[in-house]
C-alpha cells in the first residue's frame, strides 16, 4: 500500500520557521493523521525530532535525501 501522507515543503527555511509551521499544519490534521516534512535546515535533525517528543507527535521515519532531510510524523492525540 503507497504512503498517502501528504507533503511539507519546507526546504529553504531555517530555524524556527520547519518547527512552527510543522506544529501549525500538524495542529489543523486528524490525531493519527501522518505527514512528511522535507527540510534543507540542518538544525532539524534536531529540532524536529524534539518538537515530536515534546508535543506528543511521533517520529515515525527519517531519511537523509540530496540537500536535507525527510520525516514522517504521525499526529498525536490533542
Amino acid at each position: 500500500m503507497a504512503d498517502r501522507a501528504a507533503i511539507y515543503d519546507l526546504k529553504g527555511l531555517n530555524c524556527p520557521l520547519p518547527v512552527l509551521k510543522a506544529k501549525k499544519r500538524l495542529a489543523g490534521m486528524q490525531p493519527g493523521s501522518r505527514l512528511w516534512l522535507e527540510t534543507t535546515d540542518p538544525l532539524a535533525v534536531i529540532d524536529i525530532p524534539a518538537f515530536c517528543s515534546e508535543s506528543g507527535h511521533q517520529l515515525i521515519e527519517t531519511a537523509a535525501v540530496s540537500g536535507g532531510h525527510r520525516f514522517l510524523v504521525e499526529r498525536g492525540a490533542p
